[in-house]
């Protein structure tokens, strides 16, 4: 009997044992055992990059409509970077400046916002955060062609002002350039030349190439928000705005603003722009991918906005818009001079290269 009762406990004590010993030391479910912190200093998963390649979305942000010619770029590298990587990165294009415009977009990403990741801006929108050669682009009638533009978007120069806002800390870098075609005048009343500008309130962005530009025309410059602008012409708070053709049309100013005037006064070049956030949620191979497919959409937007440019022009004038040519800049080149000077910031040979690109 003794030694039956002992052989039992010595049963219970094994049970005891292996019931220990199978627990491994981890809370079981529903535990509400605290775990030992993490370490601080270990950096978050989504800023690193992914090794496994896992499927990743790109919001990608777009001031305006997907009809015009940006709007075209966008589409280009949304569908070519879907194709390459087949559907393992995906881009969420949000369209007609639902996620702000490039003030505030950037303002964000800037800040460590997360919620956008591309984003196509103005190739000068970074100036106002450090970026002194970015300025030199939108600098006026730098450009006298597409072909002149095409020459410097295409070179070795072109990346290294791509590549600016990571050399001076920004957190984020460009990918590629494009371009909407170059910017007009258009206006409430006919407008003729450039004597016909004094007085008038001209629509800017709080920038100083523009405000300059325009002052130096003799009009006066009148910031206004780019969603704000169509009803600002309707109310008279400004007579007249700048932008490219198609942008033109597909915000319906022609509406309001019936009289186009072709003086060309800049390129309305435009780049890529990825965050840093965004860029180590990658791996090397979907990196590559975003590369090969910014490049693609560049080259269809070098092949296509003068077609596209070309295109709208004709519909406006079929439409009875009041269309005037500027077939000789020099005189408003010349208005533009000290803009010119004011603005290189010591990037005068810099600005000598683009100018030497010109065929």
């Amino acid at each position: 009997m003794k030694k039956r009762i002992l052989a039992l406990l010595l049963a219970l004590v094994m049970v005891l044992a292996l019931a220990a010993c199978s627990g491994g030391g981890q809370p079981a479910a529903g535990d509400n055992s605290e775990q030992p912190p993490a370490d601080a200093t270990q950096t978050p998963a989504d800023n690193t990059p992914s090794s496994a390649g896992g499927a990743v979305t790109l919001v990608y942000a777009e001031l305006n409509p997907l009809d015009t010619i940006v709007g075209q770029l966008a589409q280009d590298f949304k569908d070519k970077v879907e194709e390459l990587s087949g559907g393992q990165v995906t881009i969420d294009l949000q369209a007609n400046g639902v996620l702000g415009n490039e003030a505030q977009i950037l303002d964000g990403i800037l800040g460590g916002g997360t919620s956008v990741d591309i984003a196509r801006i103005s190739a000068f929108a970074l100036s106002s955060y450090g970026c002194t050669k970015a300025t030199l682009l939108s600098l006026p009638y730098t450009f006298v062609s597409r072909d002149h533009f095409w020459a410097f978007a295409n070179s070795d120069l072109a990346k290294e002002f791509l590549n600016e806002p990571q050399e001076i800390g920004l957190p984020l870098r460009g990918l590629c350039y494009g371009e909407e075609g170059f910017r007009h005048f258009f206006f409430k009343t006919p407008v003729n030349g450039i004597d016909d500008l004094k007085g008038l309130k001209i629509r800017v962005s709080e920038d100083p190439v523009m405000t300059g530009l325009v002052n130096g025309l003799g009009a006066s410059p009148t910031v206004v928000n780019f969603n704000e602008l169509y009803s600002g012409l309707q109310t008279g708070v400004c007579d007249g705005a700048e932008q490219p053709i198609a942008n033109y049309k597909s915000n319906a100013f022609q509406e309001v603003a019936p009289n186009l005037l072709l003086d060309g006064h800049t390129l309305g070049a435009v780049q890529l722009v990825i965050t840093d956030n965004a860029w180590n949620k990658l791996s090397e191979e979907q990196q590559g991918w975003v590369m090969e497919a910014a490049a693609y959409a560049s080259n269809k937007n070098a092949e296509n906005s003068q077609a596209a440019e070309d295109e709208v022009l004709q519909e406006l004038i079929d439409e009875g818009i009041n269309v005037v040519d500027v077939p000789d800049k020099s005189v408003w080149a010349d208005a533009c001079a000290d803009v010119v000077t004011a603005n290189l910031n010591g990037n005068d040979d810099l600005y000598q290269q683009i100018l030497d690109m010109a065929p």
